[in-house]
């Protein structure tokens, strides 16, 4: 077994070494979420924290991890006797991305349960994880159905599992810990609510804290065993102080001073429901109890209120986490007349409101694996560079609003989501086929058809059915899938006319927001001048998008047939790269062509310029007729499409639904994008031009 790089030994990262330490003495805080980029000690502080927490005693032989002093009556392994047992280092089980739902929670055989009558469970990664640490890289990644699963078996403290008729339940209590970067998209905010904490991580912008982390770094991976016994005291002081906290936790005074100033903070900062409250109380508790003291302070629920109430305080996808220190203070100040005397820990009035130790004997070389200076704020990821030469700034987009549902036609098999229809693993039953590979949803009724004629060549006798594997049915299923929503947005001077710019990016985001909601993955293309520019390359991350969308300028000329060829590029290499994840074409326009190349005939979109461009060359050829050709090339390929019609005023040319008709797609103006307009709740985008 490896040698676990030291947890003392990681170098800052101060808010997610406390939000761990704090879960680890008590786990009913709920976790932490910890949002940042990669390369900053996340998985290694959670690896290394499964070291310090204390071993647990487990009845021998079980599965479940079950307590031999308090067993589970329920557990699948029991009945147990109690006493007895053998004690073990609580584990750290990682879920990767792409487990499936029954290595998550567990699989049922169906086959021996029909045939024998026998609940024959293998146990899942919940399982494993009971009494542990259950680690998720890029949680925000996962399929809903899992995130949802495995939030409420932590909220639940126990995972069921159902199959045709056939349960079985096991406790399940772990500390959760997720990590994501938010440039890959973002959690929706009902599963933020229900990790306890979060923590925003950067690598340091400090040289010689890098210096420090890379040093320590090259000594671990030297001599692994060597490196962790020079912090082998440090990590046995913070082992201990675990085990005090958790004995010290029982017996800290929470105060109505206190709780007023938790329910005040979460009222002023208008939180949704109750749980702010709930998993501020807890996480104040903890706090007094690391720091070796019997009751909460002011300090303690500030503390708290930094780690536990920023991820709630999204009240839509665009918002960014974050919280108003100077409103905090003046919160706390407001409701803290009733706070008790601060009473001095064991070690004494410096010891504070828990931050965890930071060196250790000697302080000797740290490595981390990229971690991060407390002092310095989270950097932002850099957007790709703005669009040059606009004559026009960049105004605000106007306010967002419900928009109709727009849906690839036909019946997909891409990931899970919730735009078009789909093959899935999840949905209403549809059919029966026989299983490829392991039997997940069994088809009980086309199951006992199959089996139904071959009872008496198998000698059935008593009131069991005969059932052989060949006769087992997977149910077929169909849900809805999530697709790549890929934006083509006229930023020409034409746009720009009339204050147009202002509503076409509002209904730019009123899309993105519903992108967001549906799970889709989006891209933006923009054009004008002589030239198309990927403003965003196709990503899960809706809140870049919108981001970019906020920056672009308007004004030149209209190169159509640029946007739309640089679409077709687009869109023929994320076929090769995902070929499941249909595409949706959204072009915002008004239709007009201004700009066009000089070469007749052509199909492609020519060269690709500096920074992703394709340039059209020439400005005098027939500009429609060309835009015509390279929507042509849309429809040609079955791509979905939609153009969201921006002309306005009392004389229209009607170009966009001529755009529409080459794209084999539809045209819908901007009034009737909304969701509350009289044409209509949900459109299908189909290969003839009319709504179905």
């Amino acid at each position: 077994m490896s040698t676990p790089y030291p947890f003392t030994a990681i170098v800052g990262q101060d808010d997610l070494r406390l939000a761990l330490l704090l879960n680890a003495v008590s786990p009913a805080v709920g976790g932490v979420l910890v949002r940042g980029e990669k390369g900053t000690a996340k998985s290694t502080a959670v690896r290394a924290l499964s070291t310090l927490i204390p071993e647990v005693a487990v009845v021998s032989g079980c599965r479940f991890s079950c307590d031999p002093g308090l067993p589970d009556p329920a557990c699948p392994d029991g009945p147990h006797e109690p006493g007895g047992g053998l004690a073990r280092a609580a584990r750290t089980v990682e879920l990767p991305v792409g487990a499936s739902e029954d290595r998550l929670v567990g699989a049922l055989d169906i086959e021996r349960a029909l045939a024998e009558g026998v609940k024959a469970f293998e146990p899942g990664l919940l399982a494993e994880a009971h009494r542990g640490i259950l680690y998720v890289d890029e949680v925000n990644l996962l399929h809903d159905h899992l995130v949802d699963l495995l939030l409420d078996a932590a909220a639940m403290g126990a995972s069921y599992v159902e199959r045709e008729g056939v349960s079985v339940r096991h406790a399940a209590r772990f500390l959760l810990v997720g990590t994501m970067n938010p440039e890959e998209g973002e959690l929706r905010p009902q599963l933020l609510d229900r990790f306890g904490l979060t923590v925003e991580v950067a690598a340091s912008r400090e040289p010689d804290q890098r210096v420090e982390v890379v040093r320590r770094r090259l000594a671990y991976d030297d001599d692994p065993a060597a490196f962790a016994g020079r912090w082998a005291e440090t990590e046995a002081a913070l082992r201990e102080r675990i085990v005090a906290a958790r004995a010290l936790l029982g017996g800290v005074r929470l105060g109505d001073g206190a709780l007023r100033q938790i329910a005040a903070t979460c009222a002023a900062f208008e939180v949704d429901g109750m749980r702010a409250d709930i998993v501020m109380a807890r996480t104040a508790t903890a706090l007094a109890a690391w720091a070796g003291r019997a009751d909460v302070t002011s300090e303690d629920v500030r503390q708290a209120a930094l780690l536990a109430l920023p991820h709630r305080r999204r009240r839509n996808p665009f918002d960014a986490p974050g919280l108003d220190e100077d409103k905090l203070d003046e919160t706390l100040e407001e409701f803290g007349d009733d706070d008790p005397e601060p009473d001095p820990g064991p070690e004494g009035p410096g010891s504070g409101g828990g931050q965890p130790p930071q060196d250790g004997p000697g302080t000797p070389p740290d490595a981390g694996g990229g971690q991060d200076d407390p002092s310095v704020p989270p950097q932002e990821a850099p957007l790709p560079p703005a669009p040059v030469g606009a004559e026009q700034q960049a105004v605000r987009a106007a306010e967002p609003f419900r928009t109709k549902m727009l849906t690839v036609p036909g019946l997909g098999e891409g990931a899970a989501g919730r735009r078009s229809r789909a093959r899935t693993e999840h949905g209403r039953t549809t059919g029966a086929r026989r299983p490829r590979g392991a039997l997940t949803k069994l088809h009980l009724a086309a199951t006992v058809q199959a089996a139904a004629p071959h009872q008496r060549a198998r000698g059935r006798s008593g009131r069991g059915l005969v059932v052989r594997r060949d006769d087992l049915r997977q149910a077929t299923r169909e849900g809805r899938e999530g697709n790549l929503v890929l934006f083509v947005v006229d930023a020409s001077g034409s746009m720009a006319a009339r204050q147009r710019m202002s509503a076409v990016k509002g209904a730019v985001l009123s899309l993105l927001l519903d992108a967001y909601q549906r799970r889709d993955k989006v891209g933006l293309i923009t054009f004008r001048g002589k030239e198309a520019e990927v403003a965003l390359p196709p990503t899960s991350s809706v809140d870049a998008a919108a981001a970019r969308l906020e920056l672009l300028p308007t004004g030149g000329r209209t190169p159509l047939a640029a946007g739309l060829l640089k679409a077709h590029d687009v869109l023929r290499v994320e076929r090769m790269r995902d070929p499941a994840r249909r595409p949706l074409l959204v072009v915002v326009t008004d239709g007009r062509a201004t700009a066009a190349g000089s070469q007749a005939g052509t199909t492609r979109s020519g060269a690709a310029g500096p920074g992703g461009r394709v340039r059209v060359p020439g400005a005098h050829g027939d500009a429609v007729a060309l835009a015509s050709r390279a929507a042509r090339l849309h429809a040609a390929e079955g791509t979905a499409a939609v153009v969201v019609d921006c002309e306005s005023g009392p004389v229209r040319l009607g170009l966009a639904g001529e755009l529409a008709r080459d794209l084999g797609g539809t045209a819908v103006t901007l009034d009737e994008l909304r969701a509350d307009s009289i044409a209509g709740l949900v459109r299908d985008v189909t290969a003839t031009g009319r709504a179905a």
